[in-house]
């Protein structure tokens, strides 16, 4: 649900440019199709609420991010009451932005390490000696994990998940820096004045570098930057890093029997988010006896 959603969400759709041929939706298939997805997240998100809801629940320790809605909802002295399809479209935010960039990080990450064995080594070596004979990572480890950390940056830099956050595009004709603009112009690229070997996962030119994704610094913007930002970009990163070093402190990673790093399909889909086109296969044999 969440792929065709991406891709319905951010694919190529002549309607968008030349609204005129919008009737061409219907003949396409579009149309249905994005009725079919409502229909099936619309569903998903009434058995989620009527979850909640139900007085025979087993109570939570902690609440969660729909029962606080819901409590809001609730509340009809507040400025701007949520209705339904507001609390929807918040959990909708929640499995579009809050887990499948996520996955696609970590997608991207295991991919670009696997075929890279210099640095899957090393990172792995600097988690196993920080974290030790503990089997968990813990949140306190991560500030130790400095190239874990720059493998981070570089799987943000080479593959950012929503690049540039979501689509933005030029609202008139301007001019920056000599080069024309026009209006509606959609700008995707990785500089070569701003990275030596822009095209190369090298994990290694963050170190001792004071570029960060925090939005100062704008050859590294894989959360946005300025109003526009990610509002969860301590939540995501803290996401990533946990389970990306979880993943090289616990398990040994090796590709299939008769695959190697260059039969590997690095093929983007073309949606709103850059999901790899074929799915990873992997052998993950655990560290631990």
């Amino acid at each position: 649900m969440l792929e065709e959603f991406q891709e319905l969400l951010g694919g190529f759709k002549i309607g968008d440019f030349f609204p005129s041929m919008e009737f061409l939706h219907t003949l396409t298939g579009v149309k249905s199709r994005l009725r079919n997805t409502f229909r099936r997240f619309d569903h998903f998100f009434d058995e989620v609420i009527e979850e909640h809801i139900n007085p025979k629940r087993e109570k939570e320790e902690h609440k969660d991010l729909v029962d606080v809605l819901l409590e809001i909802q609730k509340n009809k002295d507040t400025e701007m009451p949520l209705t339904m399809d507001n609390l929807k479209a918040i959990i909708l935010d929640m499995f579009a932005a809050g887990t499948d960039t996520t996955f696609i990080t970590l997608d991207w990450g295991t991919t670009e390490l696997i075929t890279d064995p210099k640095v899957m080594e090393k990172a792995q070596a600097e988690v196993r000696s920080i974290v030790g004979e503990r089997r968990t990572v813990m949140e306190s480890d991560l500030p130790r994990l400095h190239y874990m950390k720059a493998v981070v940056k570089e799987i943000f830099r080479v593959h950012p998940p929503a690049p540039v956050l979501v689509p933005r595009e030029s609202m008139e004709d301007i001019t920056i820096d000599g080069y024309n603009i026009p209006a509606k112009t959609r700008v995707f690229r990785r500089d070569p004045e701003s990275w030596m070997n822009p095209e190369t996962f090298e994990p290694e030119r963050f170190i001792g570098n004071t570029i960060d994704f925090n939005g100062n610094d704008f050859e590294l913007t894989p959360f946005g930057a300025g109003r526009r930002g990610c509002p969860a970009i301590t939540f995501g990163t803290a996401s990533v890093e946990l389970a990306l070093a979880q993943l090289l402190h616990s398990f040994d990673w090796e590709l299939p029997p008769g695959i190697q790093a260059k039969d590997l399909d690095m093929t983007e889909v073309f949606g709103i988010t850059m999901h790899r086109r074929s799915h990873l296969i992997v052998v993950a044999k655990s560290h631990f006896p």
